[in-house]
């Protein structure tokens, strides 16, 4: 089982990875700004636990900095956990095409992102367009294919520890 968590997490590292470059490479060919969702829900953590990150108060720059830090470290967090819960649940899946794989673990990840921020009304996906559910769903597919390959190629699904 410890060889199956860690090729997860090496397969979340990947697949995050992927999901970073296809979401900067989105970024680049439509001169889109990045998402303020990983900020907003930093945000929101700091609001109901309450945090306070900076001492001249969470409007300060220093704050919003380290928000965005924050943010992005969620997502590599999200990223290597998803990884790790694939690397749980992977080998007692059989035989399944890299295709299936892919998409489960790239669904995966969008639901264990988009969910807590859902939970917490950062973001309603309901009221998005089409295009936000492209910018959304293309990376986390990334996600769940990339991570999918690593995870085959280290050999883990094959290993019933």
């Amino acid at each position: 089982m410890t060889h199956n968590v860690l090729a997860g997490l090496a397969a979340g590292a990947a697949g995050t990875t992927a999901l970073n470059a296809v979401s900067y490479l989105d970024m680049v060919l439509r001169a889109r700004p990045p998402s303020s969702t990983p900020e907003d829900t930093v945000r929101r953590l700091e609001e109901a636990l309450p945090l306070r990150l900076h001492p001249e108060g969470p409007d300060s720059e220093a704050a919003s900095n380290r928000r965005q830090g924050l943010g992005a470290l969620l997502g590599i967090a999200a990223g290597l956990a998803v990884g790790a819960g694939y690397g749980l649940v992977r080998p007692r899946l059989g035989r399944l095409p890299l295709a299936v794989l892919g998409t489960g673990a790239g669904l995966a990840a969008n639901i264990g992102t988009t969910g807590p921020m859902v939970a917490m009304g950062v973001t309603d996906p309901r009221s998005w367009p089409a295009s936000s559910w492209l910018s959304d769903l293309l990376p986390h597919l990334a996600y769940g294919f990339a991570a999918a390959a690593v995870f085959e190629l280290l050999g883990a699904a094959d290993s019933r520890e």
